[in-house]
């Protein structure tokens, strides 16, 4: 085989991996669009079920995230003649 031939050969067989790699990037960045998609539909939904529970005819009160962690003394709780200033 002459050096065109095998240089010939390897230029197709260079453009062929090339094609195969682009063509397999296309399918991660669609795979990529997809799970973004399926993602905010799922915390779309998310959002609109927490509303339902929140509101009217719903669970009741749920707690927040907040109250599950903060322990509350309403002992220790100040009031208004804490706040005032103490005259002789």
């Amino acid at each position: 085989m002459s050096f065109e031939t095998i240089s010939l050969l390897l230029n197709w067989v260079q453009l062929r991996v090339l094609l195969a790699i682009l063509f397999r990037l296309g399918h991660t960045f669609t795979l990529i669009a997809n799970t973004q998609r399926e993602l905010r539909r799922t915390i779309k939904r998310l959002g609109e079920r927490a509303a339902e529970l929140n509101g009217v005819g719903g669970v009741g009160n749920v707690p927040s995230p907040r109250s599950w962690w903060t322990v509350i003394h309403t002992d220790d709780a100040m009031g208004a003649d804490h706040l005032a200033p103490r005259l002789p």
